[in-house]
């Protein structure tokens, strides 16, 4: 690998008495400790007109360096100023100067060498003197534009170096009679450099700093750079050539996208604004001072809603309620009737007989099944009540008292009521934490579920809102309707307290797979399509999650969480299990469990594996090639 210099211009002063002024480029190389075994020598062409000096030496060890130095490319037009300030001139110097006149004309019009040489070049270096104003201005007006013309097409690192010490400096006042053309000042050089894209040096002197550590620190950058760049160009051509004769790699296909498992949406409200309109399980209707009855409702909804609810059904005491108003309002709106509290009798169902409250206030009464419906559906809906209640009573006023009253029933204690506490923000929380507070508790309870030696309690009209089994069983010709304890079979009690905390608040969350798979196997017992669908995305979300590594250590049996998917129609996850198998084919095709597969299954996974065995087949013999080659893959 070698770095071609190509060096323009004569950083000599025209006008010095000293004949032997080294050059930069001869400078450079003696000096330089990076360079060895400097050899001058000129081609036949170019010794004969003593145009070009060619110099090689090696650099940073086996790099070889070629410097073509052309001191008197654009130096040549000034020989008529040399004739004319120097006194005596000899015979010799006479033909010496027309031979130059000569060679000047000769580079000017012979266009092909000059782009050879140029274009040959991976660092151009162009020099003048300070002190040498013609010169400079006949390099800026006739050789810079050939040689921008000669890299037209290519990009070259230039440094222009301005060379010496000015001696007679020109002045910027403009009274000044100095001679301004007698050096080049350095915004001149600047602007040259700017216009040219080149790296732009002032040395003052050809000693070590200027040479070694100024120029020779920029020309060795420029240096190195073009030898990473014939480095990376090499590797390029080689990496091609050896791509069109060499065995090409097979291409990995991408495996087969997963089935998209969509979840379904919440229907909470609408299931516990349906529990209104049937009416099933009510444990308190409410009646006008007239002992007209106004609508049922259900105990643990209501005190979910409000601490008003909770003073009425003895949930809490007085002693518990440090508000006064809530203390007032349950006073002044309702009545529970005497005897109302008493037991059943044996026999009859718990909630067949509702707890009987009057309300004290007729225009409030006469409203109650639009506030219940409210209350019922989520408590998001306060315009739609205000306007509701308007038409109804058809007075401002009066509409403005029941909706005071609402608000009162609604209110948090210890906090002033605003229309803000009843929009949604507020109260629409009540059933996914309020009524949370009712889970697994004997408050209000009405049922007991016996499961694995253990008693859990519960409230029939949660249960039968939110499960259409436990509808059915709660209000068919099932022991359970009218019976107080039921047993429950085939989960454990950790399973079904999950279950019920879902038919509570309407979300759950698993602690492991094999959890979620029993809770999977509940909600398919109970018919709770959502909770389903909410396991299976839970297994799917932990399965996905799992490194290769991970997945290859595992206990978990894969395969038997397809069996039991299959098992409980759970259609959907057992799709994704056979596509989760055949994407992760080389990790269960090692395990045990991969034989447990039917034959219709294991069909499936051959058919969908990942990789394929084609592409097997073709890395093995890919594999073989390289080795036979007695190379590395650089790719594999």
């Amino acid at each position: 690998m070698s770095v071609n210099i190509v060096a323009f211009g004569n950083e000599r002063d025209v006008l010095s008495e000293d004949s032997q002024q080294s050059s930069l480029m001869w400078s450079y190389l003696r000096r330089s400790a990076l360079i060895s075994e400097i050899d001058s020598s000129p081609s036949a062409e170019h010794a004969r007109s003593a145009v070009t000096t060619e110099y090689q030496a090696c650099v940073f060890g086996n790099v070889r360096l070629v410097v073509h130095d052309c001191p008197l490319w654009w130096c040549l037009k000034s020989s008529v100023v040399i004739l004319l300030v120097i006194p005596k001139i000899t015979e010799t110097n006479m033909c010496k100067y027309a031979a130059l006149e000569h060679r000047q004309d000769i580079f000017d019009s012979d266009w092909y060498t000059s782009r050879s040489l140029i274009g040959g070049a991976d660092i151009i270096v162009i020099k003048y003197s300070v002190n040498d104003k013609t010169s400079f201005q006949d390099l800026k007006d006739s050789y810079v534009p050939m040689i921008k013309k000669a890299l037209n097409h290519c990009s070259v690192p230039v440094i222009i170096s301005a060379v010496g010490a000015r001696k007679n400096v020109p002045c910027t006042c403009p009274l000044c009679t100095l001679d301004r053309r007698s050096c080049v000042t350095t915004s001149e050089g600047a602007q040259l450099a700017k216009e040219f894209g080149a790296t732009y040096l002032e040395l003052h002197a050809l000693n070590d700093f200027y040479i070694q550590k100024y120029f020779g620190g920029v020309l060795e950058y420029f240096m190195i750079q073009s030898l990473n760049q014939k480095s990376s160009e090499k590797m390029k051509k080689r990496k091609k050539t050896q791509k069109c004769h060499r065995l090409q790699p097979p291409q990995l296909e991408q495996p087969e996208k997963m089935p998209i498992l969509k979840g379904e949406a919440s229907h909470y409200d609408s299931d516990l604004h349906n529990l209104l309109f049937c009416c099933q399980c009510a444990d308190v209707a409410f009646y006008s001072e007239d002992s007209s009855k106004v609508v049922e409702a259900h105990k643990v909804i209501l005190c979910s809603v409000s601490h008003v609810f909770m003073l009425l059904f003895d949930v809490k005491s007085p002693a518990d309620i440090h508000d006064p108003s809530i203390l007032r309002t349950a006073q002044s709106l309702f009545a529970v009737e005497a005897g109302a509290g008493l037991p059943t009798p044996h026999g009859v169902p718990p909630c067949s007989v509702p707890i009987r409250v009057v309300v004290k206030d007729s225009v409030f009464c006469s409203c109650l099944p639009d506030i219940l419906h409210f209350i019922y559906s989520g408590a998001f809906q306060w315009e739609r009540l205000e306007e509701d209640i308007k038409k109804k009573l058809k007075d401002s006023e009066k509409t403005e008292h029941v909706l005071e009253k609402v608000k009162c029933i609604l209110k948090t204690p210890g906090k002033v009521n605003s229309l803000q506490d009843c929009q949604s923000h507020q109260i629409k929380r009540l059933y996914s934490t309020s009524l949370r507070l009712f889970f697994n508790t004997p408050v209000l309870a009405d049922v007991i579920f016996t499961i694995q030696g253990a008693t859990v309690p519960a409230h029939r009209a949660v249960l039968v809102a939110r499960c259409e089994v436990m509808a059915a069983m709660f209000n068919g010709n099932f022991l359970e309707a009218n019976s107080i304890l039921v047993p429950v079979y085939g989960v454990s009690k950790d399973t079904f307290l999950s279950f019920l905390e879902y038919l509570y608040t309407d979300s759950c969350c698993p602690a492991s797979i094999l959890q979620a798979m029993s809770l999977l196997i509940c909600a398919e017992m109970y018919q709770v399509m959502r909770l389903q669908h909410i396991c299976e995305l839970y297994i799917i979300t932990q399965l996905q999650s799992m490194p290769s590594r991970e997945l290859a250590s595992t206990s978990l049996s894969i395969v038997s969480l397809l069996k039991k998917a299959k098992f409980h129609n759970s259609d959907c996850l057992s799709t994704w299990l056979l596509h989760f198998i055949a994407t992760n084919y080389l990790i269960f095709s090692q395990k045990p469990e991969f034989q447990d597969l039917s034959v219709e299954e294991r069909n499936f996974v051959e058919m969908h594996r990942w990789p394929s065995s084609m592409y097997l087949k073709q890395l093995a013999e890919y594999r073989s090639y390289i080795h036979s080659q007695r190379c590395h893959c650089t790719i594999m």
